[in-house]
């Protein structure tokens, strides 16, 4: 198939943003739990468990999802940031933006965890949305930074979460790996009062931010492609990497072939999964999710940018857009159905729907697990449905 020339719209990215909410809607409305419960000790069982967190060190697909969910939103503030300057905004207006921006999100990260089960009040900074409002205005900032020096802040914030971990030596938080007693543990008593059980913590939004600022470098990369300004972008890459070892810039002869934009996007991605897993594998650094290790951050990164690369060259590159919009029109309107499945969904919307779907397929008689597989189908069906009727009345809802 013969190659096409980008458009300014980038439909790979909707596609990357909407397969993520799919997926997080889906979760929503129970569907893998219900496939967990029903596939148990079968063949299908360890496909199954790819859709839960992994417990502690290792790395699972549904481990990426919040990594996929932070890179591409930097990417679309690349693009969004892109527009506004070429239309004349200043950086201050900008920045004014990206603070109201950032405050919404935190909003709502906030309001998503409020209200316990038995009413009372709480308040907890571990919502993806509380996360990235911090990476979002982090990645602002350095912004308009050179490929360089984003990636040396990068790294200075990798090495800051290590050293945050292991030399704080605070007693009984003095475990840099350890879930309860770890650094991110205490910062969460200081910040919260409270720990959480499953381990996530909050100072997460230190080293993740590096998935934002990646994906709003990668989000520049394509718009200097799309504007035929490849060139100057492959240089600062090369120069990006100049100084890296020998056997890392051994890579680029694999992706050699590739689109220039697909080819420095997968070089980076396979450079970021090599030196994760290298840093678990050596023993140095384990990949652990819930406190978003470096080795963690890296591997993740790795598969982003690898994710970004196919579906850009895939979709925008070699022109293959059909069948999309099942995807698009959710990645469209992300925040609203992210706050509508989180807050709505699961403290009334599901519950409805499954009194109604299950009510009438028990008349029937249908097998249970039958019916719980095909409520929350039902559910997600309805959701999609309501990003669709937005989609077609041109409403998108923005921080």
């Amino acid at each position: 198939m013969t190659q096409t020339q980008p458009s300014s719209r980038l439909l790979s990215l909707d596609f990357m943003r909407g397969f993520i909410m799919v997926l997080l809607a889906l979760e929503s409305a129970g569907l893998y739990e219900h496939l967990d419960e029903l596939t148990k000790n079968s063949f299908v069982s360890p496909l199954i468990g790819q859709f839960f967190h992994h417990p502690w060190n290792g790395l699972r697909f549904w481990d990426l999802i919040q990594p996929g969910f932070m890179f591409i939103a930097g990417t679309a503030m690349a693009y969004s940031l892109d527009k506004q300057f070429k239309n004349g905004v200043s950086w201050s207006t900008a920045f004014r933006k990206v603070l109201k921006r950032s405050w919404w999100l935190f909003f709502w990260g906030v309001l998503d965890y409020a209200v316990e089960k038995d009413g009372s009040l709480s308040f907890e900074l571990w919502d993806v949305l509380t996360q990235l409002s911090f990476t979002t205005l982090v990645a602002f900032l350095v912004f308009n930074w050179n490929f360089r020096n984003q990636v040396l802040f990068c790294i200075f914030l990798l090495l800051l979460t290590e050293i945050l971990y292991r030399f704080t030596n605070i007693p009984g938080f003095d475990q840099p790996f350890t879930d309860q007693h770890n650094f991110g543990n205490y910062m969460d008593l200081v910040l919260m009062n409270q720990i959480n059980k499953g381990g996530w913590v909050a100072i997460n939004c230190i080293p993740t931010a590096v998935h934002t600022i990646a994906g709003a470098m990668a989000g520049r990369l394509l718009i200097q492609v799309a504007g035929g300004r490849w060139q100057v972008a492959e240089k600062k890459m090369q120069s990006a990497t100049r100084n890296l070892e020998p056997a890392t810039r051994n890579l680029q002869p694999a992706t050699r072939n590739l689109e220039p934009a697909t080819r420095n996007l997968a070089l980076w991605g396979i450079i970021s999964l090599v030196a994760g897993f290298a840093l678990d594998l050596a023993g140095v650094t384990p990949i652990i999710k819930r406190i978003a290790t470096s080795s963690f951050t890296l591997a993740s990164l790795g598969w982003c940018l690898l994710g970004l690369a196919f579906v850009y060259w895939w979709i925008d590159v070699l022109g293959h857009k059909k069948y999309l919009k099942l995807f698009t029109i959710v990645g469209m309107n992300s925040l609203f159905i992210y706050v509508f499945f989180e807050i709505v969904g699961s403290r009334w919307f599901n519950g409805y729907v499954a009194s109604v779907t299950n009510g009438l397929m028990s008349m029937a008689s249908l097998p249970e697990g039958f019916m719980m597989i095909t409520t929350s189908l039902c559910i997600f069906a309805l959701e999609w449905g309501m990003c669709y009727f937005l989609y077609k009345k041109k409403i998108f809802f923005r921080a």
